[in-house]
């Protein structure tokens, strides 16, 4: 690992002290950011979302010292992939629950991405067997470093075998993946749920749907059910690590990867459309 606090870059993880509401509490917001070589992909959009979650969620956050941090790092990084991770915490509280002032810090370690071997066959999802946070606060709009929920979903995913894990509604309102997006191709309109609420409006969900529509795909986001999956001529999950993946099984059900998600993924350019299968 490689990391940067304040503009100093170390090996190995940032020293933090233990009295950090971010630590104690989980009171912090991050982000994921793909590189390659040393270049950032998409970073303005990520530093876009977690200013706005930072001001909504009263985190201190620094701008251009996250963007210094961040060019500080990429020129140091020594792998041809690597996942860059940018986090903003609380510092200690107050008596009144205020930071009295902020952590911040960029690290990274080496990534694998998928080979064009994973993209042509696809991944395996399952059912979350835990459901999303509160429906009424703000906080699944924002990349929480609180992450215990979408932590231990992904763990179960993992454990029977599978990729990710789909959060569901009672209902059978499809939500979200633990680290992903998740789109459904049906009757030739691509279909993906609303963000807000409990989804997270993911960079790479909004790629996807500008590279859809500009390839004259028509789009819509509305709540969609467990019900449709079999109807479905794909399904694929978007995240700003592997871009997207295919979908080509949910629990016992099949679905075909088709060339909807390729010529999409395509359309995303690098760092995804040279891993295209």
């Amino acid at each position: 690992m490689l990391s940067v606090c304040l503009g100093r870059l170390s090996e190995g993880a940032p020293q933090v002290d233990a009295d950090q509401a971010a630590l104690l509490y989980g009171d912090s917001l991050f982000e994921t950011i793909r590189a390659r070589g040393r270049e950032l992909f998409w970073l303005d959009d990520h530093l876009d979302r977690i200013e706005s979650g930072c001001r909504q969620s009263g985190i201190p956050f620094d701008r251009r010292q996250a963007e210094d941090d961040l060019a500080r790092l990429a020129s140091a990084l020594p792998w041809p992939d690597a996942r860059v991770r940018l986090t903003a915490g609380s510092g200690p509280l107050g008596s009144d629950l205020q930071p009295q002032g902020g952590l911040q810090f960029a690290s990274a370690v080496p990534y694998t991405p998928p080979t064009p071997v994973d993209i042509r066959r696809g991944v395996a999802c399952v059912f979350a067997p835990n459901r999303r946070v509160n429906s009424v606060s703000d906080l699944p709009q924002m990349k929480r470093g609180n992450y215990a929920d979408c932590l231990y979903a992904r763990r179960h995913a993992i454990a029977n075998g599978a990729f990710e894990a789909v959060f569901v509604e009672p209902d059978g309102e499809l939500l979200e993946g633990s680290i992903s997006n998740i789109f459904l191709l049906l009757d030739g309109v691509l279909l993906t749920p609303p963000a807000g609420t409990l989804v997270l409006p993911g960079i790479a969900r909004a790629r996807v749907l500008q590279a859809a529509r500009q390839l004259g795909l028509p789009t819509l986001e509305q709540p969609l059910y467990r019900d449709l999956l079999p109807q479905a001529r794909e399904v694929f999950l978007t995240n700003s690590m592997f871009g997207l993946l295919p979908v080509t099984k949910i629990d016992a059900l099949k679905l075909p990867a088709g060339p909807v998600a390729r010529k999409i993924r395509q359309a995303l350019g690098p760092p995804f459309a040279d891993t295209q299968a």
